[in-house]
């Protein structure tokens, strides 16, 4: 692994779950940084320091959509993938109207996963 390799952002509330995203994305060869709430990521600046973040939508403070449209405020391009427990339309289309590149529902395959994460690096 060089720093070359693609910094992928993990920002998630529940700990078991980031933990496995965080194995997950490891297992494939990239860095990650792990976060467990959306403020934590910005005081750290991740949105300019990675190159995907992968972020829960429901968390307490701000949201995943809300992370998202944040970065977007700050001028920050980085692809964001989605993930809910929840099945409401409605919100599938908020979180694919803020500029989610990939949405994915609770509970996900690593398959599914892996091609979210191709699609938005290529992106």
């Amino acid at each position: 692994m060089t720093v070359a390799d693609p910094l992928i952002s993990v920002v998630e509330d529940d700990e078991s779950l980031r933990q496995a995203v965080v194995g997950l994305v490891r297992s494939l060869g990239y860095r990650v940084a792990a976060y467990a709430n959306a403020e934590d990521f910005l005081a750290a600046d991740g949105g300019r320091a990675s190159d995907c973040v992968i972020t829960d939508i429901q968390m307490p403070g701000l949201s995943g959509i809300d992370l998202k449209l944040r970065l977007i405020a700050d001028g920050v391009r980085t692809p964001v993938i989605m993930v809910t427990a929840r099945a409401e339309p409605a919100l599938h289309q908020k979180a694919m109207a803020s500029g989610a590149c990939c949405l994915l529902r609770k509970p996900f395959t690593a398959e599914a996963l892996i091609e979210c994460l191709d699609q938005a690096l290529a992106a």
